[in-house]
């Protein structure tokens, strides 16, 4: 019997498929060469030492990923094998993909916490603190559970000021991180709150899922109002404990970090009220004591004798003052004496009184020396008591030699 190619495919197809081993078998391998198309189906082989099979992971399975595939890494594959008619290649249909030893769900939180942490939201600098006297606190959890009553409990017995707004939302299961994602979101967008509490009670890993989801981390991130994560109990660790602005190790221990207590409050403020009474009796006391010792200044018993010895201080400052104003005139007019006197012996008129003259230029100028004269030029000379206007004849330089009645002038 003749078959064609196609025949032949969908013989060895139909064979494999009724095969009970082929028709759901385990197959474990390093992932290598993995694809992922826009349609939703992922590509990729499963090798070994000595070998390698082709593999399909198609969109409807492939939703239920809780994890990253990546190359290099060890996983289970479970499906079947078979043939695809058009090009007789066989490969493995998978149904379900798990990382070898970690668990899916434990490999899932070490991708995204290293995803997160590469983008900044677990970094200390971006933590908002918690407001000290909150007016509004959010519950962003699961209406239902005894987590919300425990933490409404806390709230209402430490802090009955604050106004509690519960925002439900599902917790646990499929569209739960979504849910607190846009519940997050919303508080935000109203401003319904100072502080928020996320979280629920203990639980599997499985449970606490939701609050491992990348959705409901970023809200938490991008949450402008201070965020308390409460997940589980205190041995669990989710990323929405990492991303928060603080962890609680408890539901009932944020609604405890959330609010002050109230009874340490009224303590304080007795505390506080004592110290006052305390201080104002001290402040009286000194200002009885001031007062006391006012009372007997003589300036308040007997302001008039206060002011007449100031009066006398006043005279005695007057007559000190007049005193030395004196005293320093006298000094004045006495230096003033001695510089006239010497000015006036300097004074060119008495030279002038001892029959001397002064020549003078028709301008006014001094004629200092002969040297500056010219032959019949106009000069003025100037005794004490008159002058005369004269013509130059002759100039005559070197040493004048005085007569005997001018040396005795001099």
């Amino acid at each position: 019997m003749t078959y064609t190619p196609s025949q032949l495919n969908q013989y060895i197809k139909g064979r494999m498929d009724s095969d009970p081993i082929l028709s759901k078998i385990l197959v474990r391998g390093e992932l290598s060469n993995y694809k992922f198309y826009p349609s939703g189906h992922h590509y990729f082989s499963l090798k070994d030492g000595e070998g390698a099979i082709r593999c399909v992971l198609f969109r409807g399975n492939a939703a239920g990923l809780r994890f990253r595939p990546e190359n290099g890494m060890q996983v289970i594959a479970s499906g079947r094998v078979s043939v695809f008619p058009r090009d007789g290649q066989y490969q493995l249909y998978c149904e379900r993909l798990t990382p070898e030893g970690a668990g899916e769900l434990a490999v899932a939180f070490e991708q995204l916490k290293r995803k997160l942490a590469a983008q900044g939201l677990f970094d200390l600098d971006r933590k908002k603190p918690l407001p000290r006297f909150p007016e509004k606190i959010a519950l962003v959890t699961s209406p239902a559970g005894a987590a919300v009553r425990d933490m409404i409990r806390i709230l209402g017995a430490r802090y009955p000021l604050a106004e509690v707004i519960v925002v439900p939302v599902l917790v646990q299961g499929e569209g739960a991180a979504r849910e607190i994602a846009a519940a997050l979101d919303y508080v935000n967008y109203h401003r319904l709150a100072d502080v928020i509490i996320t979280g629920r009670g203990g639980g599997s890993m499985e449970d606490l899922w939701a609050f491992n989801e990348e959705a409901a981390a970023l809200a938490i991130g991008r949450s402008k109002i201070p965020v308390i994560s409460a997940v589980g109990h205190e041995p669990d660790v989710t990323i929405a404990d990492f991303v928060a602005d603080v962890r609680a190790a408890t539901p009932s221990n944020a609604a405890e970090l959330a609010v002050p207590d109230q009874n340490e409050l009224y303590a304080r403020l007795d505390s506080t009220g004592e110290y006052l009474r305390k201080t104002v009796a001290v402040n009286l006391g000194n200002c009885r004591k001031k007062l006391v010792f006012l009372s007997q200044n003589p300036a308040l018993v007997n302001p008039e004798r206060y002011f007449e010895g100031k009066r006398l201080l006043l005279d005695y400052q007057n007559q000190t003052l007049l005193r030395e104003m004196e005293q320093a005139l006298a000094r004045r007019r006495e230096r003033l004496g001695r510089l006239a006197a010497s000015l006036e012996a300097m004074s060119p008129l008495k030279v002038l009184a001892r029959g001397y003259a002064i020549a003078q230029t028709p301008e006014g100028q001094v004629v200092a020396s002969a040297k500056d004269l010219a032959a019949g030029e106009r000069i003025h000379l100037k005794w004490s008591d008159g002058g005369a206007a004269c013509r130059v004849e002759e100039i005559e330089t070197g040493e004048v030699q005085y007569g005997s009645q001018e040396k005795n002038d001099l």
